[in-house]
């Protein structure tokens, strides 16, 4: 990240994560959320307890993770 900004010490309480369904969705989905200018949370709505990943936007890309797909822009 740029500026050395570590991703896990930026806060994520008010991000709004966005569900990305390949099918019916009946078992959860991967979410995602902005949480930065180039900085973004991963989760798992089957297990909301844990801690989402993170990642920089140049890190989805190279892992073949589009926002698009989630209806966010990059």
């Amino acid at each position: 990240m740029q500026n050395g900004t570590n991703l896990y010490a930026l806060d994520i309480s008010g991000a709004s994560f966005t569900k990305a369904c390949g099918g019916p969705c009946t078992e959860g989905c991967v979410t995602l959320a902005r949480i930065g200018e180039d900085a973004w949370a991963l989760g798992d709505s089957k297990r909301p307890d844990v801690e989402p990943l993170r990642f920089t936007t140049e890190e989805l890309d190279a892992a073949g993770i589009s926002p698009a797909r989630f209806g966010l822009g990059a």
